[in-house]
């Protein structure tokens, strides 16, 4: 086994999560060229720190050695949502997925479908109304969120608009306490961000708790039936699933497949009239702009990954963006080709992490998988789109999620219009 390139530096002083945190892919990139190696040493979070960016090293890590790389216990999302199939390590994790997998697949993933396709179309049909340009991220974000308390707490915007707006809000307060200085401080006239988060997180389980008390049918009734481990288990998944990330995620995919497919008319003809092609955009999307940057785990015990030694104790972290741009695996890396997942990397959709991979990866993948043919193929089918104005500063920003930094903005025409306009020139 070798040495892991790089310094992991000195404690605290050495530390480079400030400068990781400003930019991880430009970090990464400097990196992979300075040591000339996908995978190296540096300290995050005052720990050293492998930082795996290759497709080897992410599945090692993931997959083969994944017994002997645990979630962090000391994570700050434990302290916001508990124990959770998320959090959770070892015969413990095994147990929750095993309970919460029903709920994602077979029967529960199909009487999904309606209300999946219910959602897009009120959320979406209305996209060309105003007839100026569209802050897309915002409206699939909006879109996402009405999805996710829909199906997991049964909460519908046109339902119990009082009630879809408070936990809207409890929701973003709590997410946005969540990513700030864990600092639990109230004075007169003022509280830490972290506090406002807690506020938000007890106002929210009140009312996650009042749902399963009451509510016995769809996945609130669903959830309440599982043989989970103590009772508060299931409204602390329950808060973990509605989630402000999650809407960002589904819209950060969305936003990002609009973009790559904006005035390319050749592009979504063919998505709308093969469905295999339409698979291996979605694929190239999520390659190229993973809406998450990746994931964290702690060494057990001494072991390796893509050949490196890693000691117990030492950090590992995945870069789902520079996974995907392996060029050991993904020729062109950094070139949108859908028909790669037909040729040269049909069936390789193992080797992409964007959310996850291996018996840890997210429960819910099918879900969005679901969700995202849904709610493309409705644009597919509806509208033509275009950047507007056409020139716009797209330069992408990684974290919470991933989107440009200044939000872009489209204008979308109704098709049967754009046909209408045709003839009428014609």
């Amino acid at each position: 086994m070798s040495k892991l390139p790089g310094n992991a530096g000195v404690s605290v002083l050495g530390d480079k999560s400030l400068e990781f945190y400003r930019d991880p892919v430009i970090f990464c990139r400097q990196r992979i060229e300075k040591h000339r190696s996908r995978v190296f040493v540096c300290r995050l979070l005052n720990r050293p720190t492998a930082i795996i960016c290759s497709v080897q090293g992410m599945r090692e890590l993931l997959c083969e050695k994944s017994n002997l790389f645990l979630k962090d216990p000391t994570d700050l999302m434990t302290n916001m949502y508990g124990d959770t199939v998320v959090t959770t390590n070892g015969e413990e994790a095994c147990l929750l997925r095993l309970s919460l997998t029903s709920l994602f697949t077979g029967g529960c993933l199909e009487s999904s479908s309606d209300y999946i396709t219910s959602v897009c179309e009120r959320c979406l049909k209305d996209l060309s109304l105003s007839g100026n340009p569209e802050c897309v991220y915002s409206a699939f974000k909006r879109l996402g969120t009405e999805l996710v308390l829909g199906l997991f707490l049964n909460v519908r915007a046109e339902e119990q608009p009082e009630l879809y707006k408070e936990i809207v809000q409890l929701c973003t307060e709590h997410w946005h306490g969540l990513i700030s200085a864990p600092v639990n401080v109230k004075v007169p006239m003022w509280s830490s961000g972290f506090s406002t988060a807690l506020d938000a997180r007890d106002k929210l389980m009140a009312i996650i708790k009042d749902k399963l008390e009451n509510d016995t049918q769809d996945f609130v009734g669903s959830l309440r039936s599982l043989p989970l481990p103590d009772s508060s288990s299931a409204s602390q998944h329950l808060l973990l699933f509605i989630s402000a990330l999650i809407p960002k995620a589904l819209a950060s995919l969305l936003t990002s497949f609009t973009l790559e497919l904006s005035g390319n008319e050749q592009m979504r003809r063919r998505a709308i009239e093969d469905p295999d092609y339409l698979h291996g955009v979605l694929l190239e999307v999520q390659r190229l702009w993973p809406p998450f940057i990746g994931g964290r785990r702690i060494a057990d015990q001494d072991s390796t990954l893509a050949g490196f030694h890693v000691p117990k104790g030492y950090g590992a972290i995945y870069i789902s963006q520079s996974v995907h741009r392996d060029p050991e695996v993904f020729q062109q890396p950094d070139s949108f080709l859908p028909e790669r997942w037909s040729g040269r990397n049909a069936g390789h959709e193992h080797f992409l992490c964007s959310f996850g991979s291996g018996a840890r990866n997210c429960i819910g993948v099918k879900l969005t998988d679901v969700f995202l043919k849904e709610a493309c193929t409705y644009l597919l089918k509806h509208y033509d789109w275009r950047l507007d104005p056409p020139s716009q500063d797209l330069e992408y920003k990684w974290l919470p999620v991933s989107r440009p930094a200044n939000p872009p903005t489209i204008s979308f025409t109704r098709l049967d219009q754009t046909r209408s306009d045709r003839s009428d020139t014609s």
